[in-house]
């Protein structure tokens, strides 16, 4: 919901690093290296080290629009969008496990959390692929390889998230339930919104 603001926000800086951004450092290693910053977030939070988590994290994302960013500046790649968004979805999948590990009794809430994630994971790359196959575009999340459908729960609002466990553990049970509840609500949504733009396509090439 809230990633068209924040692309108006981080993308002229961003751009602007990637125009002097060093050819010899590829985009695909700044993807990988961002994987390695997001590892090592899922394993601060394991073993309660909250301060290093939010920074490690901090830095994971800011690598996630660098890298994109430098793509688009240089040579953009299907490998690269790949494994742009392979890392991303990895990364959420990690950090609930992480508090799992930290304490069991995070466990019920973060297997709520993770059914959530991989929900809105399916119905996000399956209109993805429907959308790859009609050649449909969008650019309302900036730039992107694959057709992004917009959602009440997207990138800014699951960074949101995370910050606020780390900084405050305590509250990770209410606060991952609060927001699976968002994630199920958005899922709702890009079923509905995927359906009707479907069904109108579908509409359009019966009239052809």
């Amino acid at each position: 919901m809230l990633d068209p603001f924040m692309r108006r926000l981080i993308d002229p800086p961003l751009k602007g690093m990637a125009l002097i951004w060093p050819r010899r450092v590829s985009a695909n290693q700044i993807t990988i290296f961002g994987f390695v910053l997001g590892v090592g977030c899922f394993l601060a939070i394991a073993t309660n080290n909250m301060m290093a988590a939010l920074v490690l994290l901090g830095l994971n994302r800011f690598a996630d629009g660098l890298d994109g960013a430098v793509a688009r500046a240089q040579t953009p790649s299907e490998l690269g969008a790949y494994l742009d968004i392979v890392s991303d979805f990895v990364l959420w999948g990690l950090l609930p496990i992480g508090f799992i590990i930290l304490d069991s009794g995070n466990a019920i809430a973060a297997a709520v959390l993770l059914s959530s994630f991989s929900m809105s994971m399916t119905v996000f790359l399956a209109f993805a692929i429907m959308a790859e196959k009609r050649g449909l575009e969008t650019d309302a999340q900036g730039r992107k390889s694959f057709f992004y459908v917009a959602g009440l729960a997207e990138g800014t609002e699951t960074i949101a998230f995370f910050a606020i466990v780390l900084i405050w553990p305590g509250v990770f049970v209410p606060a991952a339930f609060i927001y699976a509840a968002i994630v199920y609500l958005s899922v709702i949504g890009r079923i509905a919104s995927s359906y009707l733009v479907l069904k109108d396509l579908a509409s359009d090439t019966k009239a052809d």
